[in-house]
């Protein structure tokens, strides 16, 4: 079987083909068991359901990440988009889980159609109660929205996706926060009805079931899950769903390089669609950079002009001396530390830009003073040692709003990855102090940098502080994103074959904390397993 693909040329896959002779040798075979349970959801992309796949060996990440970008603050490549699509309760997001679980990689995008829907007025909120609208219709979908959030998420960008209520027929109030992944799978209805849309899909796939099939499914559905009487459903079957199937649904079947009969029973089919994205994958090469590379690329250049670093005074260098000897033990180096922090937030808020005002003092007289120009200071640690930063800050700081980001490194790619994000609300609006404990590569700074600029914080309006950094860290940073603000007590000149800053002050959070760091923590990237 000749398994490529060509615009506008079907590839009618059914379970009689048994071979995979068309295929690359070298690609790994993934057989697909049907170990997934069907989904049961109220809501599209509820925020109540975690974004997982939990499989019998592993869990997959569902709702993307944001991707490691090279030294120019650039992604490396586009997400492989796949398509799907077919008619309602045809198996299509069956389909997309179990190709995801075949896939064999940890993260992805899963997006539904369902999720699009266009938010409908009073009148069109009581038909929709009579079951007289009619979803299946173009009309029904804000594919200007879907256009928009499915180019962002192929750019490797954070979107926010809308999340749907069938029971009420309304959008929630809360929007999900989705990341780019290498594979973005996108699956509705009429996937394939908007030109633009079809621009965006590398591989476009119809599953195509019985209609029988398909109607019982739906009854099952959307009586225990929507909470919809019989009489409802088939009337709205008749009326809408079975003519917008045969006018707008199943004609697309033409633009379709791939149609799946029997949806996600199909595991010849799938198996095929698996083996093909992983040749793509294999053919896309990612040329990262080496940071060994990116060193010596800097060595002996001049420190950026962003760069900011305290005063060495005799009572700062005297700080450092307490806290780089290992002999000192661990009470004095959380007092020396939380000292060093408490004058670094002081010097960095210098930074922030001032505006003049004018109070009344109790005697009477005009002083003319300087207020924050903007709205507020958010304080983001890089977890775990970052976090030994939030307390200075406070202290500063009267009612800061705080947020955290967790990134560890994959062992198989050397990559660093993004597990935990906790952001406050319209970020976006404000000046953000960015705290890790020391840098010595920029590899954790780098992408925490990029997860703030995905949620549109100003690149001008971040400014990144550590008690120690490494020339290596500050060339990186200040390279990639040139408006960053970098702040630092004190900067080493090396960073050894372990990425550990020399001379250095050891591993900050393990000497902090008292405890062995795992193995795979980007402890403010020092000792990343690259």
């Amino acid at each position: 079987l000749a398994f490529t693909v060509h615009q506008n040329k079907q590839v009618d896959i059914g379970s009689e083909h048994d071979s995979l002779d068309g295929l690359p040798e070298h690609v790994p075979r993934c057989p697909l068991t049907p170990s997934l349970s069907p989904r049961k959801r109220t809501t599209s992309q509820s925020k109540t359901e975690p974004p997982l796949l939990r499989t019998s060996k592993r869990t997959i990440y569902t709702a993307g990440r944001p991707p490691w970008y090279n030294v120019t603050g650039t992604t490396f490549k586009e997400a492989f988009v796949i398509g799907l699509c077919g008619g309602s309760a045809s198996g299509k997001t069956t389909v997309a889980n179990k190709i995801i679980e075949a896939l064999d990689v940890p993260w992805v995008v899963l997006l539904s159609m369902d999720s699009f829907y266009k938010v409908l007025n009073k009148e069109e909120q009581e038909l929709a109660a009579k079951n007289e609208y009619n979803f299946d219709h173009p009309d029904a979908f804000d594919f200007e929205l879907l256009v928009t959030v499915l180019r962002k998420l192929k750019k490797g960008k954070s979107v926010k996706v809308p999340v749907y209520d069938f029971t009420s027929h309304s959008r929630r109030k809360e929007w999900k926060t989705v990341y780019g992944a290498n594979v973005v799978i996108f699956e509705g209805i009429l996937a394939f009805a908007n030109k633009e849309l079809l621009k965006l899909l590398d591989m476009k796939v119809f599953v195509d079931t019985d209609s029988d099939i398909r109607l019982i499914r739906r009854l099952k559905r959307d009586i225990s899950q929507r909470g919809r009487d019989i009489s409802g459903i088939i009337k709205q079957y008749n009326k809408f769903v079975k003519p917008a199937f045969e006018q707008y649904i199943e004609p697309t079947v033409q633009v379709a390089d791939i149609v799946v009969p029997r949806g996600g029973e199909n595991f010849v089919a799938l198996d095929l669609i698996v083996q093909h994205v992983h040749s793509q994958l294999e053919k896309v090469t990612i040329a990262q950079s080496s940071l060994s590379a990116l060193a010596s690329a800097h060595q002996g250049q001049p420190l950026p002009k962003t760069l900011s670093v305290m005063e060495s005074t005799p009572q700062v260098r005297g700080m450092h001396t307490i806290i780089r000897n290992k002999e000192t033990n661990r009470d004095e180096f959380i007092f020396y530390s939380k000292r060093l922090m408490r004058l670094l937030i002081e010097h960095a808020l210098s930074f922030l830009p001032l505006k003049p005002v004018s109070v009344e003092t109790p005697q009477g007289s005009v002083y003319e003073g300087k207020r924050l120009s903007g709205k507020r200071i958010t304080g983001v640690s890089i977890l775990r040692a970052g976090e030994t930063m939030e307390q200075a800050l406070m202290a500063v700081c009267k009612d800061i709003r705080l947020g955290k980001i967790l990134i560890q490194t994959n062992h198989d790619t050397g990559e660093p990855e993004l597990h935990y994000l906790r952001l406050p609300k319209d970020i976006s609006e404000d000046y953000v102090i960015l705290m890790d404990s020391t840098v010595s590569t920029g590899a954790a700074a780098l992408m925490a940098v990029r997860v703030l600029l995905d949620h549109d914080v100003a690149e001008d309006k971040i400014f990144l502080l550590s008690l120690l950094m490494a020339e290596m860290g500050v060339h990186s940073v200040a390279y990639a994103f040139p408006k960053v603000r970098i702040i630092t007590t004190a900067v080493d000149k090396e960073v050894n074959d372990q990425f550990h800053i020399i001379p250095g002050i050891g591993n900050f959070g393990d000497r902090y904390f008292g405890t062995d760091a795992p193995s795979d923590l980007c402890e403010s990237d020092e000792g990343m397993d690259f």
